[in-house]
Formats: structure tokens, C-alpha cells, sequence
């Protein structure tokens, strides 16, 4: 009896032998950099915004106006990279009506300091000194 039960046990324990016999690669264990721990919370955050985004009833509204399914857009998106959401998300914030206005006024100030020069040199209006000074030299 004792022979009957060994064998099949003689069987397994050569089986698990020739198992851990076998070469196998190593682990190594290495340090992760703060620049891979912070892109992945980056992206987490990213995808957060993103998804508050789409809870809002008019995102929903606008998408649909111009027949696009919200489920299928939440989708798409939830399948980008986290690179990729995070640029997006970027670019969500940089838009005029949802964050940065810098680069309106920055723009509008050009533009009136252009109108004016431009009136200063033909005459209408005389706010720039140093156009006047140019205009007698002549």
C-alpha cells in the first residue's frame, strides 16, 4: 500500500523538481523616477477633469446639437493614453471660455496699439511721441 500511494506522490514531487530546475529569468527590482509616478497621477487627474466635463448636462447637449453620442465620445476618450488625455485636457483649459484669456487681450492689445500707430503716422491723433519726432526730421 505504502508503494501504491508513493508512486503517484514520487510523480509529483519530480514533476515540481524538474519545474524549479528550469532556468528561469530573475526579477530585478529598480527605482522608479518621480517623473513616471507623477505622469501617471497627472493623467489620473486628467482623466478625472475629463470625465467631470462630460457629466455636465450642456457638454452633453452640445455634443448631441451637433450629433455626436455621449457615450461613444466618453468611450473614445477613456481609451486614449495617459499622454494623450493629458494633452487634451491642456488644450480644454487653454480654450478662451474655459480657462487662459491671456492671448485675447494680449491680441486686442496689439491690434489697438497697431490702429493707433498707424492713425498717429497719417495725422488723425497724436498719442505717440516718437512718431512726431520721425515726422519733423523730414
Amino acid at each position: 500500500m505504502v508503494r501504491r500511494v508513493a508512486k503517484p506522490v514520487s510523480i509529483v514531487l519530480t514533476i515540481c523538481m524538474l519545474l524549479l530546475s528550469l532556468p528561469h529569468k530573475s526579477a530585478f527590482a529598480g527605482m522608479i523616477g518621480t517623473e513616471t509616478v507623477l505622469d501617471a497621477t497627472r493623467g489620473q487627474e486628467a482623466r478625472d477633469y475629463l470625465n467631470r466635463i462630460f457629466a455636465r448636462a450642456d457638454v452633453r447637449a452640445s455634443l448631441i446639437a451637433q450629433g455626436i453620442d455621449p457615450l461613444e465620445a466618453k468611450a473614445r476618450v477613456a481609451s486614449l493614453s495617459d499622454a494623450e488625455i493629458v494633452s487634451l485636457a491642456d488644450q480644454i483649459e487653454e480654450l478662451p471660455a474655459g480657462g487662459s484669456a491671456l492671448g485675447i487681450i494680449v491680441g486686442a492689445l496689439l491690434i489697438v496699439f497697431i490702429v493707433l500707430l498707424i492713425t498717429d503716422i497719417l495725422g488723425y491723433t497724436d498719442i505717440f511721441p516718437f512718431v512726431k519726432k520721425h515726422s519733423e526730421v523730414k
